[in-house]
């Protein structure tokens, strides 16, 4: 099982987690997520609009990176969480 940290830089590293019921929750409010960055997630990873769905609203109620989400609830792999990263890292 893995869980996420948050960085002091804003990044976020997977790491082990002996917890396999963990949320995360960050107490700082999280942006809406950019179009570009859920047209990434449609188009490059083949997320369905309902599996979105379900990651925007967990997203919002926890307060908590929508990418980070998607991995947590299994909508996303760790490879894929990591390509949604690696894109994030090359956007402005």
């Amino acid at each position: 099982r893995f869980s996420t940290r948050l960085q002091t830089d804003g990044t976020v590293q997977p790491v082990a987690s002996p917890d396999p019921n963990m949320v995360v929750i960050s107490s700082c409010p999280q942006p809406l997520p950019a179009p570009l960055l859920l047209q990434f997630l449609r188009q490059q990873i083949g997320l369905s609009d309902n599996a979105l769905e379900l990651g925007l609203k967990q997203s919002q109620l926890e307060q908590a990176p929508l990418p980070v989400v998607l991995w947590r609830y299994g909508l996303i792999s760790l490879e894929q969480l990591a390509q949604v990263l690696d894109w994030q890292d090359q956007r402005p």
